[in-house]
């Protein structure tokens, strides 16, 4: 079983991070990779290596691209005015960032719920917010945060809740190594801070199985 290891953070503790929206440059981030692996005491131009150089540079500003997306172009003509103040929840969404402390992978699981204030969003936007925050150099405490506060400003909702569920690579790989160890982080804001059942009915409704899961 899976350990866990709770942690919540206030807004103002967790360090924001500037997006600059300037385009990667693939060219140096080749000539740097070579420069890593002649460093490492391997040989760039060896048949295995000839295009490592130009595949780790664009599988690095494919996996940075959230630096590049614009989070109010992305819910243009997305938010829907609407009498609905039940909670909304989207879970399970599965992310993949990149460790900012020693740029490994990090990966899991998103789960956000929300209540509406006379509008709500299209169900596929939220997935996309998780991955414009997630596809930067990240730690799973700000995402969280993040993800959070970007649902509650851009809707105006009476409350947000968000959980993340992740594995670390720099734990598993390197550090204590230990492989089943899951970190688990939480962002409460407006109902879901001040009002203790709608907390506890979100963090229920993200336990049940999933729809088609069988009994």
């Amino acid at each position: 079983m899976a350990k866990q290891a709770v942690k919540r953070r206030g807004r103002r503790q967790v360090e924001d991070v500037e997006v600059s929206g300037k385009p990667v440059d693939l060219g140096v981030l080749q000539s740097l990779v070579t420069e890593m692996l002649l460093a490492l005491g391997e040989k760039p131009g060896r048949n295995g290596l000839v295009k490592t150089p130009e595949r780790v540079a664009k599988a690095l500003a494919f996996m940075t691209q959230g630096y590049q997306r614009d989070i109010d172009h992305l819910l243009n003509g997305a938010l829907f005015p609407i009498e609905y103040d039940e909670m909304v929840i989207v879970k399970d969404i599965d992310f993949f960032s990149m460790c900012e402390h020693h740029l490994l992978p990090f990966y899991g699981k998103v789960h956000v719920g929300y209540l509406p204030n006379k509008k709500v969003v299209g169900l596929s936007k939220i997935p996309r917010i998780v991955d414009t925050f997630a596809r930067r150099l990240q730690v799973q405490e700000r995402l969280t945060v993040q993800i959070g506060e970007t649902l509650k400003t851009k809707l105006n909702a009476h409350g947000v809740g968000v959980v993340v569920e992740a594995r670390h690579l720099c734990m598993m790989m390197r550090g204590v190594e230990k492989q089943n160890t899951t970190a688990v982080t939480s962002s409460m804001l407006g109902a879901f801070r001040s009002q203790p059942q709608t907390r506890l009915e979100f963090l229920k409704l993200i336990r049940r199985g999933s729809v088609g899961d069988s009994d």
